[in-house]
């Protein structure tokens, strides 16, 4: 039975591995531009109330708060809080950042206000609900705002196994292998995902592959490339078919209608400064 993933564990490894790879600079990348995108159209709101859900160390974040905007982060490990605070203190943002000790699915309960943008970037994985979690950030995002959301692919995951031969694995349903626990719990469909936006009456601004072919490249193979020209190719692909559908992540963001109504929200006081621990 998939359970919530709480990464008090393995907190150090995790940023380390996610962050402080090609892996993680080639991710950060493609989304940042579409973030570009997005906080673009909502500009005539400044400063923006972000909200990072599962935010880990709010890498992303953080480039945004640089603009001017402020941040509230949520995660379900302490352990991973607590780095968070580390750097963004270290980079001078930690005033306009309030950190809360919850899960994704509390944190209605810690709002006084809906988001301008939520941040939603490969929790939805880890999740034992993936759809309850991201209705309950919907119900977060403002009339007219934006969701932006990344999860871990099914249809990569399925042709990474395919071309390395995994058939009997897929076979069996591609079942989470627990001696790789840095690898996600489960991978998503891309047209679940959609739909449970549109559903909830969003509309689908833009979706990016994120890693369309790096993480498919044989390490044994002798290529000329060097990886800034893998980190060209990736951002000129990822928005094309079928390259974007083959992702390992890909990233969907969605605007809530201006007219839609979201439910007020008993909760705390929402200074950037404080810290709650749920």
């Amino acid at each position: 039975m998939i359970k919530d993933r709480n990464f008090d564990d393995l907190a150090q490894k995790f940023a380390k591995n996610i962050y402080g790879t090609a892996k993680g600079q080639i991710r950060q990348t493609v989304v940042w531009q579409d973030l570009e995108q997005i906080l673009a159209l909502l500009e005539s709101q400044t400063p923006l109330h972000i909200l990072d859900a599962g935010g880990g160390i709010g890498q992303l974040s953080q480039k945004i708060a640089e603009l001017g905007h402020r941040v509230t982060l949520c995660d379900l490990s302490g352990e991973m809080l607590k780095l968070a605070e580390q750097e963004i203190a270290n980079n001078g943002l930690l005033e306009q950042y309030r950190l809360v000790h919850c899960s994704v699915q509390e944190i209605g309960e810690h709002l006084t206000e809906p988001a301008d943008l939520v941040l939603f970037h490969a929790v939805m994985e880890w999740l034992s609900d993936p759809k309850e979690a991201l209705e309950r950030l919907l119900e977060q995002t403002r009339p007219g705002g934006v969701i932006s959301v990344m999860f871990y692919n099914y249809n990569g995951l399925l042709f990474k196994n395919l071309i390395c031969g995994n058939l009997t694995h897929i076979e069996e349903g591609m079942p989470h292998r627990k001696r790789f626990k840095l690898q996600p719990q489960q991978a998503i469909k891309p047209e679940d995902v959609y739909s449970w936006l549109t559903d909830a009456g969003f509309t689908i601004l833009g979706k990016t592959g994120v890693r369309t072919f790096h993480d498919y490249m044989q390490t044994t193979m002798v290529g000329d490339y060097s990886f800034e020209q893998v980190l060209e190719m990736e951002q000129k692909l990822c928005r094309q078919e079928p390259y974007l559908s083959l992702g390992r992540y890909i990233h969907v963001y969605a605007q809530k209608p201006s007219d839609q109504v979201t439910p007020a929200d008993n909760g705390t006081s929402n200074d950037n400064s404080n810290k709650d621990n749920g």
